[in-house]
């Protein structure tokens, strides 16, 4: 017999100051596990009346799974964070949907009864594994024409975007970038983005020891007159730049998901009720254009449609990616519904942990907001994905 589908709910999100990567960074010293680990111990600190050993597995993604990313880091971390060794663990890998996929892969479990608790989540040093460090792609991808040259480097496609869309110019991706620094910077001046946040000691080789408590990348005081002067690195006189694309960035985030009703008998907060989600394929020298499909496809599978819509925290790989799915819709750049808190633009992009930090920062977002039912995370996904995901406010009361 076919069992009922439970309810999953997003207990709650946590993750480390965003860093710079690179040798200058917060966390050039730092190992990736040990963010990961920090993430699940806060967890953990902040759940007391959570058993350890009611944790049925650990998810964690990392897009460069080698060094101190690798060796299955869900089992290891969750080891090195002192859970139960009866506690199991895996590692999984959607770019930058890693922590997404992370969450809709172990919410599947809960809804279909395989787990009750689940710990969700990503790590990405970026500093110590770039992008595409230690890959060898297939020559058929080029020989045989599968993909554009441009597909496999993430920049360009974002200029491949601006060409397929070139009512999206530089000035409108400028403009949405000063936004999203504006909107960043108020969320931390009140105390929006900052409880979310996981003390983190650093250490430096001249400078000694540290703590990390706020993101390194932000740009309070952004303006359009200095996005205008930057170079366009991937394109001569093209239009991404270094202003209105997220930077390379270290960083961790997790979640715990849990049954809801298993939720309300151990004592956890229901910070949000997962509706429905849905991954898309699109043309990789297009990836952007991701989120698109994947909205669709999940507004058609939970029968919604766009206008049901309260909340969008959409990830801001390149300002233009935001932008073609916000012309599809219809929506306004400036819409006070998306992103209201900024994004990746201004905190940073840690690639497989930032599905997570979508999520957190959607679910705040619902405590504050019981005029909104309905609230999706989107991002674009490399080699040509989107991965939306939706869900619902247990704090809406239009019920009412």
């Amino acid at each position: 017999m076919a069992a009922p589908v439970r309810n999953v709910a997003f207990v709650e999100g946590v993750r480390t100051p965003f860093g710079k990567a690179g040798d200058k960074g917060i966390y050039a010293s730092t190992r990736a596990d040990d963010l990961i680990v920090k993430v699940i111990r806060e967890l953990l600190r902040r759940h007391p009346g959570l058993p350890p050993e009611r944790i049925d597995d650990v998810a964690v993604a990392a897009t460069t799974q080698t060094g101190d990313q690798g060796l299955t880091i869900g089992r290891t971390a969750a080891l090195l964070a002192g859970l139960p060794k009866s506690v199991p663990g895996f590692a999984i890998d959607r770019m930058c949907a890693g922590a997404m996929t992370a969450v809709t892969t172990t919410a599947g479990g809960i809804a279909f009864g395989a787990y009750d608790v689940v710990i969700a989540g990503g790590v990405e040093h970026m500093g110590r594994h770039p992008m595409g460090e230690g890959v060898d792609p297939n020559p058929r991808f080029l020989t045989d024409k599968l993909v554009d040259p441009s597909a496999l480097v993430m920049g360009q496609t974002a200029e491949n975007l601006h060409d397929r869309f070139p009512a999206i110019t530089r000035q409108r991706a400028d403009s949405f970038a000063v936004n999203s620094q504006e909107r960043f910077a108020d969320a931390v001046k009140r105390g929006r983005i900052g409880p979310e946040l996981v003390p983190v000691a650093t250490r430096h080789p001249e400078l000694g020891w540290g703590l990390a408590t706020e993101d390194e990348p932000p740009r309070p005081g952004t303006t359009l007159e200095g996005l205008a002067g930057l170079k366009t690195p991937f394109r001569p006189h093209g239009r991404v730049t270094a202003g209105n694309a997220a930077g390379l960035n270290d960083g961790a985030t997790g979640a715990i998901l849990a049954e809801e009703n298993t939720a309300r008998e151990l004592g956890l907060p229901v910070g949000m009720r997962l509706v429905g989600y849905a991954f898309a394929g699109v043309d990789p020298e297009v990836m952007g254009v991701g989120p698109v499909p994947a909205t669709e496809k999940a507004l058609a599978k939970a029968g919604l449609s766009i206008s049901d819509i309260g909340l969008f925290e959409i990830n801001e790989a390149f300002a233009v990616q935001v932008l073609a799915f916000l012309d599809h819709f219809g929506i306004d750049q400036e819409d006070p519904r998306v992103n209201p808190w900024g994004g990746a633009i201004a905190c940073g992009h840690p690639l497989a942990s930032s599905g997570v930090r979508l999520m957190t920062q959607l679910s705040r977002q619902f405590a504050e907001r019981p005029d909104v039912r309905y609230g999706i995370t989107t991002m674009c996904i490399g080699i040509g994905m989107g991965g939306t995901v939706i869900w619902e406010n247990p704090a809406w009361e239009g019920h009412k």
